[in-house]
């Protein structure tokens, strides 16, 4: 087949590497794609939100298959209108992907449903999402309803923290049209996990589990990011807690969605929150997270393209995964300052030798190609992934790989799987 892949992070070039792996890939068309992308597939610079565009190519090159890595463009419709020209797509319509697309939606959708997750209420009016924060107090949790790309949760634990928030989003001043409305929710004190599984509308099928790490400092200090690491599996998931969220909150949450007229296809990212043993959803992603992903990507032994091939043409029930028993585990490099401002176009140096190591990979996401050097041009930069018998061993190759580097105005946190390695269980 002749595939096209949406999107330029790490999350993408992981699954470019997986992808190129199949025997069912003759071509590998990836926009826009970044430096890394570049060296394994052919890359077209259309900005992933450029529907239309992205259209023209998927007609132009004639593909079989299309793959969509983030969510904004499947919020927006890309896979309404590839399907809609008959080209299988691994993606949920923007019916579907309102599941991510809007907290509001997927909040209701839990209510309805009966899924558990924390008790929440909506607001558009600012004097009354005041009143109901007063009247529950902090810490509380205030959530931009609409895409914020990862920044739209404030978890605040004072009250004039959640009132700043909630003034912010609903003035239009932190997320624009994505905060216009906002979703109050009870906070969850407990230990989050991330889940994946794939549905074709009407199966699912499990994959594994992996543990982010969103703030930006050791420790889980400082500011939320997109993702400064993470490893697979989490050190909560047993068999018995993977069992629990498959019946009480993914299969019903398939049943839900079929029943309110948009089935989902493609992949439902579970952030779940372990409150005494007990999972309940904080929220939906519909694509593959990231940094997770990457992890993910290590520990995949089956065919990906079959398997995301077979979700798009609603045979999900005739493919399963079979995964690694080896844990991995990924370390972002950022460009200094984010998440706040950094400096871009800065010199990366010493890649090839710090791929060398053993069971390592870098990923890129934030880079590009100027002048036969690869530079930075994002917040999140690269992705160093490494596998290993435990997941000690994952993380000593990973940062051995980080130490290699030559990249000054990069940095790292050097924590990452720090619950798994201060639990016995997991050394």
């Amino acid at each position: 087949m002749k595939i096209l892949l949406i999107g330029s992070g790490g999350r993408e070039h992981a699954m470019a590497w997986k992808i190129k792996q199949s025997p069912l890939c003759d071509e590998l068309i990836v926009a826009p794609g970044n430096a890394g992308i570049a060296q394994i597939a052919t890359c077209v610079p259309i900005p992933a939100e450029n529907i239309a565009e992205l259209v023209a190519l998927s007609q132009n090159e004639k593909i079989d298959f299309a793959i969509v890595g983030p969510e904004a463009p499947l919020v927006l419709g890309l896979a309404d209108e590839l399907c809609n020209l008959g080209i299988p797509v691994f993606g949920p319509s923007a019916a579907a992907a309102q599941l991510e697309g809007s907290k509001g939606f997927m909040k209701d959708l839990c209510k309805k449903y009966n899924i558990p997750t924390a008790s929440y209420e909506r607001f558009t009016d600012l004097n009354e999402a005041l009143n109901y924060i007063n009247k529950l107090g902090a810490p509380i949790v205030i959530k931009a309803d609409g895409l914020a790309a990862g920044k739209g949760v404030v978890v605040a634990m004072t009250l004039d923290e959640a009132i700043a928030a909630t003034k912010d989003m609903l003035s239009g001043n932190a997320f624009g049209q994505a905060g216009a409305s906002i979703v109050i929710e009870e906070f969850m004190d407990g230990e989050e996990i991330s889940y994946f599984a794939i549905c074709d509308g009407e199966n699912l099928l499990p994959l594994i589990s992996a543990q982010d790490h969103k703030r930006v400092g050791d420790g889980d200090t400082g500011p939320n990011t997109g993702g400064m690491g993470a490893y697979s599996p989490a050190r909560l998931m047993t068999p018995a807690m993977e069992q629990e969220i498959l019946e009480n909150i993914l299969k019903p949450t398939v049943s839900a969605m079929k029943a309110e007229g948009c089935p989902f296809t493609g992949v439902f990212f579970a952030g779940i929150m372990v409150v005494n043993d007990v999972p309940k959803l904080l929220e939906y992603n519909v694509r593959f997270g990231d940094p997770e992903c990457q992890t993910l990507m290590m520990r995949l032994k089956s065919d990906l393209v079959e398997i995301l091939y077979a979700a798009a043409i609603k045979k999900l029930d005739t493919v399963k995964a079979d995964w690694s028993e080896n844990p991995s585990l990924c370390v972002v490099m950022a460009a200094k300052g984010y998440p706040g401002s950094y400096t871009k176009n800065t010199p990366i140096r010493n890649l090839e030798t710090a791929a060398k190591i053993d069971g390592v990979n870098i990923f890129h996401a934030g880079t590009a190609l100027k002048d036969g050097e690869i530079v930075s041009i994002g917040g999140r930069v690269l992705g160093i992934t490494a596998s290993g018998s435990t997941v000690t061993e994952a993380r000593e190759k990973a940062y051995a790989a980080v130490d290699a580097l030559d990249w000054p105005e990069g940095f790292c946190r050097r924590d990452i799987a720090w619950r798994a390695l201060s639990s016995d269980a997991a050394k």
